[in-house]
């Protein structure tokens, strides 16, 4: 597999993860162009993309997980603002 595929797979697995939806499915067009579905057989939610589109379309679906911060994080955090002029 191309690592053009891998980063539009991984991209549709982030969104399956984000939404809960399994049935999200990628498919690759003959040009090299890929396009979204909700499910197989279902029609396109978006026309055919280039790679950087795609992933782009693919992300702006659901929201990004909130990042998780540990209390080392909260703490080290709080001390840069102290030592800052």
């Amino acid at each position: 597999m191309s690592g053009r595929a891998t980063r539009a797979t991984a991209a549709v697995d982030r969104l399956k993860k984000r939404s809960g939806n399994n049935r999200y499915s990628m498919s690759r067009t003959g040009s090299g162009h890929y396009f979204l579905s909700e499910g197989a057989g279902e029609p396109p939610l978006c026309a055919a993309l280039e790679l950087d589109d795609f992933v782009a379309f693919v992300n702006g679906i659901a929201p990004a997980a909130p990042k998780r911060v540990s209390k080392l994080d909260v703490a080290f955090e709080k001390q840069l603002v102290k030592k800052a002029p």
